[in-house]
């Protein structure tokens, strides 16, 4: 009869198998800012998304950069936008910048007793700590297409969401099920769309590594960043946004994920790529960091608005460091001065008894005769 400790141990390494294999075969991805499959029979994942949003009161717009690594040698996304947006490839210099700007303070931090790395433990494991308006009337209107780099772009317009995804589907655009459903509120609100097909131009290239950035532009009187979609994400999803605005901006609501980390506020120069996104003018920088571990919870799209005061804040990274002085750790200087201490005490003490003089015994006075 098998070991039950056996049994346990094959159950485990199966479920392990069947968590690999469901990982690979995945057949979509629904990034942070719309929804992306890879073509049929390919695969592709998102390693990382960042996205740049500004806005002025009056116009928004985003810069997109993904990052991606699989076999797929096309896929597409789509992205809801509140009016008519003007897209065209963007500055991947910006992001670089923006890197810098944002990076963590570093500050050393002093600890006196030594740990698993330092000596005498050393060997040890530390616990480290640190266009024309399209035809009236029409289902789906084309404003524009354009080829700009790897990107097949299409702006749209629709009044029916099952005419769009069959214009989309028609045209090359292999988008997930359920998009119909999910762009159903976007119709009603009249919004327009950007359609967009990741295609190598090179024969036999597939997408891997970071893109060429792509920026729309479009007239909006909030700053919004559309999340929707995301809903169709089969895997947990995360998002990250550096928001260009005249204050520190902050999410209205969490929108079904769990609660907006701020990773950097300040007052930006306007210099740079920076200066040119913004058109020269100083603005604040808020960057944001927020994971969705169920997708399926999404239930709008982002809302920022200005946070109650312009507080600056920046990361502190700490790197923890053994006391020295002068090369020598001060918990050893402190120990071995103490021993020092006690044992010249200790031969003061010998040193001082043996030099002590030794006094003769008082004399002896024999006692007077008797009368």
């Amino acid at each position: 009869m098998p070991c039950p400790r056996r049994q346990k141990t094959l159950f485990l390494v199966l479920a392990l198998l069947v968590l690999q294999l469901g990982s690979l075969i995945s057949p979509a991805y629904a990034c942070g800012c719309g929804a992306m499959v890879p073509g049929r029979g390919a695969h592709m994942a998102v390693d990382r998304e960042t996205s740049v949003v500004g806005w002025d009161g009056r116009t928004e717009q985003i810069v997109m950069r993904f990052t991606v690594d699989g076999d797929a040698p096309k896929a597409a996304w789509i992205m809801p936008v509140p009016s008519r947006a003007t897209v065209e490839l963007g500055d991947a210099a910006l992001f670089e910048e923006l890197e810098t700007v944002t990076a963590p303070a570093h500050r050393k931090r002093y600890y006196f007793w030594p740990r698993g790395s330092d000596w005498p433990f050393s060997g040890t494991n530390a616990d480290g700590a640190g266009a024309p308006a399209p035809r009236a009337g029409a289902p789906v209107g084309v404003v524009g297409r354009e080829r700009l780099g790897d990107f097949d772009v299409a702006r749209l317009t629709a009044t029916d969401p099952g005419a769009l995804r069959s214009w989309l589907e028609s045209n090359g655009f292999e988008l997930p099920d359920g998009l119909a459903r999910e762009l159903k509120p976007y119709v009603e609100q009249k919004w327009e769309y950007v359609a967009v097909r990741l295609a190598p131009q090179a024969e036999g290239a597939v997408l891997r590594g970071t893109l060429d950035p792509l920026r729309l532009r479009f007239a909006s009187e909030k700053l919004i960043y559309p999340m929707r979609l995301s809903r169709l994400a089969k895997t947990a999803q995360s998002l990250g946004l550096y928001v260009l605005a005249p204050h520190r901006m902050e999410p209205r609501s969490s929108i079904g994920g769990n609660r907006p980390e701020v990773t950097y506020a300040g007052k930006v120069e306007p210099d740079g790529p920076l200066g040119g996104f913004t058109g020269g003018r100083e603005t604040f920088l808020t960057a944001l960091d927020q994971s969705f571990p169920e997708p399926e919870r999404i239930d709008d799209d982002h809302e920022l608005r200005a946070a109650g005061a312009d507080t600056p804040f920046r990361r502190v990274v700490y790197e923890n460091e053994l006391l020295t002085a002068g090369g020598v750790p001060v918990w050893l200087l402190t120990v071995g001065g103490g021993l020092v201490v006690l044992v010249g005490a200790g031969v003061w003490r010998t040193t001082a008894r043996r030099r002590r003089p030794v006094l003769p015994p008082p004399p002896v006075h024999a006692p007077p005769p008797l009368p």
